[in-house]
């Protein structure tokens, strides 16, 4: 398990992290979510002591992971794609990282196997492509067959074939009792992927729970869809109970702040038809912005979008 208590990483004035609390769980993959700047990767490499908190701690299996005496074997890691020496090739990279580690180099041939690599690992690592190094530091992440892994944005580079790998790597590993930690833009990948969301911002925790219980949350206070021939009648009832209510294109009404039972009930009790009735269901995306909106540090106003400014 890797566990987070009261971690901060102060540069000057500014926290990079602050006061940051969370464990990541085995058997499961915990996403890692945040805007740039929301002091993910500076978590994370605090987490692989990399960078030395202000205050606060990491443990990595209950102990500093900068303490381990191999750490390959405890957890493997993928931060920064580029990280390698440009004039080896890939199977000679993971050579080094195995013999430094203690690893039997019979794990070399396996990962590159694992990872799809092929006779691309005998070439320099300066001709590889991003998705080729990305799956070179996936392989050296998985080298010391570890029980706790870190991927730091491992789609990068990759075409849909090899995101839909990851997906399926990152499942395995979980599946298989590993502790998985993923930190990703990709929000509807992190749909499909994820079991468990650590959302951040402003190096600041904003949320910890189940994806479940996260879109569970923001549905319930979400938006319902409903159709019926008495329209008007229908909109009034609901407008006394105090929701707002919109007309939709299509005529249909939209309801704001409430479930599909509270509108059910209201028509119910009107004694008026109802031909359609549902919530709008909420992407990941939607919540991910609606939860983090003001933590963004850089964003473009309305009218410089309009005007072309924010692309200058």
């Amino acid at each position: 398990m890797i566990q987070v208590r009261g971690l901060t990483k102060k540069y000057g004035a500014v926290s990079a992290v602050d006061d940051l609390t969370f464990d990541v769980q085995p058997g499961k993959v915990t996403g890692f979510l945040g805007p740039n700047g929301a002091g993910k990767s500076t978590t994370m490499r605090m987490v692989l002591g990399l960078d030395r908190p202000t205050s606060g701690k990491a443990l990595v299996s209950g102990r500093p992971f900068a303490g381990l005496a191999e750490p390959l074997r405890v957890a493997g890691a993928l931060l920064d794609a580029g990280a390698t020496h440009p004039g080896r090739s890939g199977r000679n990279h993971l050579r080094v990282a195995a013999r430094s580690n203690g690893i039997p180099l019979s794990r070399v041939d396996a990962v590159i196997d694992q990872v799809g690599l092929g006779s691309a690992a005998g070439r320099r690592m300066k001709g590889y492509s991003l998705g080729m190094r990305q799956r070179l530091g996936i392989a050296t992440a998985l080298l010391g067959d570890p029980e706790i892994l870190l991927f730091d944005e491992p789609m990068n580079g990759l075409d849909l074939d090899g995101v839909r790998w990851i997906r399926g790597l990152v499942r395995d590993l979980a599946a298989d009792g590993r502790t998985v930690l993923l930190s990703s833009h990709l929000m509807s990948e992190m749909e499909q992927t994820a079991d468990h969301l650590v959302i951040i911002g402003r190096g600041r925790l904003i949320a910890d729970a189940p994806i479940a219980e996260v879109l569970r949350g923001a549905r319930a206070g979400g938006t319902v869809r409903v159709r019926t021939p008495a329209t008007d009648d229908l909109a009034g009832a609901l407008l006394r109970r105090g929701l707002r209510v919109h007309p939709a294109a299509d005529g249909e009404l939209l309801v704001e702040g409430t479930t599909a039972e509270t509108v059910g009930d209201v028509a119910l009790e009107l004694g008026v038809a109802v031909h359609r009735l549902a919530e709008e269901q909420h992407s990941l995306e939607e919540v991910y912005l609606d939860l983090t909106g003001d933590s963004v540090q850089y964003k473009v106003s309305p009218a410089a979008e309009l005007t072309g400014q924010g692309a200058r």
